[in-house]
């Protein structure tokens, strides 16, 4: 899964450290989700949607590829 959070984030001028904040979080979780390394509970993400101005298909883009059993 990719994600738009930290465009939407630079948008509004907020650090990693303010939206954790304002959602609930701890930074290290923005970092994770910014990388694609971590995926989000459904409030979360419509929780990071609400503080950046936007919806969740805007901030999180996911791949069918990625989904796929390669095995």
């Amino acid at each position: 899964m990719k994600t738009t959070i930290k465009e939407w984030r630079a948008k509004k001028n907020m650090t990693q450290e303010q939206l954790a904040e304002k959602v609930g979080v701890r930074r290290e979780t923005i970092v994770f989700l910014e990388k694609g390394k971590y995926n989000p509970s459904l409030r979360l993400a419509h929780d990071i949607a609400v503080v950046l101005g936007t919806t969740m298909d805007e901030l999180f883009i996911f791949n069918d590829e990625d989904d796929k059993d390669t095995s």
